[in-house]
């Protein structure tokens, strides 16, 4: 998923959209199983995995740096610092939690294609096989270099790493798999309001060191108020996940399988 760009001005925020793939901003494996009619209780990696109980956060220090109008390779040096501050932040709370974390590649480029197929908007896209987590550079970007929406192309694509990493991704894939209509899609949605409720613990402990240009209410209510993405649901709830990641300060505030249909429309 890629966040598009926040307009600032006279603090007023334009509108954001959520976008990603076809599928979603997770390439999407094969099917291996016939589609089941109801959506089932969620397994224990889903409900009780142990990335719930990584701790609470605690401020990380990150070298974030600026970025330059109209130059790419600052643009790049931003994501490469971005990821190594999540990848800093993950490390620890997946030693919290008694878990071993290994980085994803990062691959940033300005073409249309990744590792694992075409980018089909702008934005970022991360492929579990490869591990990588994949951005792109756009022309608007360059043009206006809003620090937040850059940002949240790393800390989105990094959650769905963590999910990579934990089984969460492939419990995910089965019951995708498995599953049809509303149910298909709530699981989707499910999947990725976790990755933005992981990106908002990260925030909690990493958004001073990115000095994002934006208070946080005005991005949660920024977000509330983008349109509304089939893969990604009903922006409320994109926000109120984002939210409740970020004044939690813990992933243990980020189990999405249990959560009301309604939490995850």
């Amino acid at each position: 998923m890629r966040t598009p760009l926040v307009a600032l001005t006279a603090c007023v925020i334009a509108g954001l959209t959520f976008s990603g793939t076809a599928a979603a901003d997770v390439a999407q494996p094969a099917p291996a199983a016939k589609p089941a009619a109801a959506e089932l209780a969620p397994p224990s990696v889903l409900a009780k995995n142990r990335i719930y109980r990584s701790g609470s956060t605690s401020p990380t220090n990150c070298a974030v740096p600026e970025i330059q109008e109209g130059s790419a390779n600052s643009v790049k040096r931003f994501h490469v610092a971005m990821a190594a501050c999540a990848n800093r932040f993950w490390t620890t709370r997946f030693r919290s939690a008694k878990l071993r974390y290994t980085p994803p590649k990062l691959a940033v480029t300005t073409s249309n294609r990744t590792v694992c197929g075409k980018f089909t908007s702008s934005g970022a896209l991360y492929c579990p096989a490869q591990r990588t987590v994949a951005i792109r550079i756009t022309k608007r970007d360059l043009r206006n270099p809003f620090r937040m929406n850059i940002a949240h192309s790393v800390a989105h694509e990094y959650g769905h790493h963590v999910q990579q990493l934990t089984g969460i991704m492939d419990a995910h894939n089965v019951i995708h798999w498995r599953s049809r209509g509303t149910a298909r899609t709530t699981a989707s949605h499910r999947l990725e309001m976790q990755a933005e409720c992981f990106a908002g613990v990260f925030y909690s402990a990493a958004l001073d060191a990115i000095n994002p240009g934006i208070e946080w209410d005005q991005w949660v209510d920024a977000v509330s108020r983008s349109p509304y993405s089939k893969v990604h649901g009903r922006p409320a709830n994109l926000a109120y996940w984002n939210n409740r990641g970020y004044q939690g300060a813990s992933a243990s505030y980020c189990n999405t399988w249990t959560a009301s249909n309604a939490r995850v429309r």
